[in-house]
């Protein structure tokens, strides 16, 4: 039996949830529906999930159908969660993407879609809740043509839609479905232009051929709640989406000089009862068993690879018995310190990227005596999510680095119930950066000329790095010249330096070299090069300048035609740049990038321009140059 890991997408509130629910009940995995409203769901296990009605964590469950297995990852819907989202896509064999028939096409919706297309990931659509009051069917399929996709085909129908009565039914491939089809499928194309026209069984080869290679998506209607149309999308699953699609993981060589052992990705780690945590573990192949002692690998932001090693103390493959086999996916604990991206084999060439978070905020404990335990499980938490970056702030506080506001409520209540810690969090504020500007070097001597205190030489040059690469530091001394320790108490503290520059930003993408050092023992200690490290590196830096840059954010506002200028306007005036306008009678669309301090701006003033028509959506897009 093979195993299919799927995703469920969807904006928040589209019933995503609900149909994990009714899948696994449907295909005996539980013995009744569990409900959000009722806090008592399969997936969203997590106290703070329940009490919220939203996901926050993947989470991954298991049912059979047709001879296949199926995993499902149930993925957070809202949009402060999107890196989760990604992150967990790198795992799949396909997804579902789920449209409410009543809200239809909304902003989440369409971040998705880009990012399910530009993956190439079968995606077949579900559209949801079709017998609820205002459902629509036809009008929602014009709306995914111009606003997701244009290359589908409904292989269901709705009777009765909007009302307790709608019936699902299965649509044939017809002539319609032929040309859409023919515009991603140049085999359907010469058949519809020459002749004779595709049968029935070469449409659907076509469609699942389409499908796997992420060009084409097919439509299924249906109820999660009522049950109705959910059968048809699980067959379509099984028909469509092919197992074992490996992506961002290396192919071993035949020549034998990649690794040869089982290779996998961990995806989601999830704390537990007494700090000990669950990490969720894709094997692409070869084979893991219990107990077994397994060494994972670590790209570091400086570009450095390290290892994390250890020996399992639970193995839970999920949905069968046995051990852990290429394509599926285990629950294991017992190996320290996995984050999720470490990789079980090789490395890939180039990792995935992630947008980094973008909102600064400063958290404190409410009461003194828990000022330490705050600080310990907020850098917990950081491991888990190596995102979600956390260090010490002045008075005992802690610097956080966030998507959204929401993520900040979902912390909050993380701290008060799973750690007893009543925490306060400053307002989020953009985080700026800088980056030097050029290149600097400075140095000092130990103290026989009585220029310094400190028994120490150190000699720093700090030039630019390239963009994504983070703090490097490197050598053009003799590494045996310095005891290891004192090797070791300058890079960490010319690290510590950088987070704050000139302009009172965390300095990035720098290359900071030790061109000269020296000792005098037994006098010289570690704290001596703690000491002077800083002063050299300061100068250093001052010398090669830098510049702070500013975090910005793509956007598009989707607005009636006769709130484009005054849109445009307000657009202008908090500095976006507008890359593209498209549009027609119905609506126009702006496209750009906006500097993310002014999104906030920018998502409360449209509603008032287009009467509450409009539509918005952004997520970081990297950063220039602040003004």
């Amino acid at each position: 039996m093979h195993t299919l890991n799927i995703g469920i997408l969807a904006h928040v509130d589209a019933g995503k949830t609900s149909l994990t629910e009714r899948l696994l009940f449907d295909h005996g995995a539980i013995d009744r529906l569990g409900s959000v409203d009722a806090g008592d769901t399969r997936t969203d296990d997590g106290a703070i999930e329940r009490q919220r009605g939203i996901t926050v964590r993947s989470a991954v469950a298991a049912f059979t159908a047709h001879g296949t297995q199926i995993n499902l990852i149930d993925t957070p819907g809202h949009s402060d969660f999107i890196a989760e989202v990604e992150r967990a896509l790198e795992v799949l064999d396909g997804a579902v993407l789920l449209l409410s028939a009543v809200e239809g096409v909304q902003a989440q919706t369409r971040v998705l879609m880009r990012t399910l297309r530009r993956l190439a990931l079968p995606t077949l659509v579900f559209v949801n809740k079709v017998d609820r009051p205002g459902a629509r069917a036809d009008d929602l399929l014009a709306d995914i043509r111009r606003r997701l996709t244009p290359h589908l085909a409904p292989l269901t129908g709705v009777t009765g839609i909007g009302t307790p009565e709608a019936r699902v039914h299965r649509r044939p491939l017809d002539a319609a479905a032929a040309e859409a089809l023919a515009e991603v499928d140049p085999g359907i194309l010469a058949a519809l232009v020459d002749g004779p026209p595709p049968d029935r069984a070469t449409l659907e080869a076509a469609l699942a051929a389409r499908t796997a290679d992420g060009s084409f998506h097919p439509v299924y209607f249906g109820s999660a709640l009522g049950g109705q149309g959910v059968a048809e999308l699980v067959e379509g699953i099984v028909r469509t989406v092919p197992a074992g699609i490996v992506r961002n993981v290396p192919v071993p060589e035949p020549s034998g000089r990649r690794h040869r052992g089982p290779r996998g990705t961990v995806f989601a780690v999830r704390p537990g009862p007494g700090g000990q945590r669950t990490a969720y573990l894709r094997l692409y192949d070869g084979e893991v068993t219990g107990r077994q002692r397994l060494t994972f690998l670590r790209r570091e932001a400086d570009g450095r690879t390290t290892e994390v090693t250890g020996r399992m103390g639970r193995l839970e493959v999920i949905g069968r018995p046995g051990p852990l086999t290429g394509g599926n996916i285990a629950a294991l604990s017992g190996v320290p310190g996995l984050r999720v991206g470490d990789r079980l084999g090789e490395l890939p060439d180039r990792a995935p990227q992630f947008a980094p978070p973008t909102l600064q905020t400063v958290v404190r404990a409410r009461r003194p005596e828990q000022a330490a335990p705050l600080r310990s499980a907020l850098l917990a938490l950081a491991d888990q999510d190596p995102l979600m970056h956390a260090r010490p702030a002045a008075a005992g506080a802690t610097s956080l680095l966030l998507y959204g506001e929401v993520q900040m409520e979902v912390l909050a209540a993380t701290l008060a119930q799973d750690f007893g810690i009543d925490a306060e969090f400053e307002p989020g504020r953009v985080r700026l950066l800088e980056r030097p500007a050029g290149t600097g070097e400075a140095g000092e001597e130990m103290p026989w000329l009585d220029r310094t205190r400190y028994w120490a030489t150190v000699g720093l040059r700090v030039e630019p790095g390239p963009v994504g690469s983070g703090g490097v530091f490197a050598y053009e001394t003799e590494l045996g010249a310095l005891p290891r320790a004192f090797h070791q108490a300058i890079e960490e503290t010319v690290h510590a330096t950088m987070l704050s520059g000139p302009h009172g930003w965390e300095v990035t993408d720098y290359r900071v070299t030790l061109t000269r050092s020296g000792f005098s023992s037994p006098v010289s200690t570690a704290a001596d090069f703690r000491g002077l490290t800083p002063v050299v590196l300061r100068r250093a830096l001052q010398r090669a300048g830098t510049r702070v840059y500013e975090p910005y954010h793509s956007f598009e506002a989707e607005v009636p035609p006769d709130a484009l200028a005054p849109v445009t306007s307000l657009l202008a005036s908090l500095g976006a740049e507008i890359k593209e306008t498209t549009g027609g009678t119905a609506s126009w669309v702006i496209a750009g990038e906006l500097p993310a301090r002014q999104v906030q701006r920018a998502g409360l003033r449209l509603p008032g321009l287009t009467r509450g028509e409009g539509v918005w959506w952004s997520r970081p897009s990297g950063d220039r140059p602040a003004r």
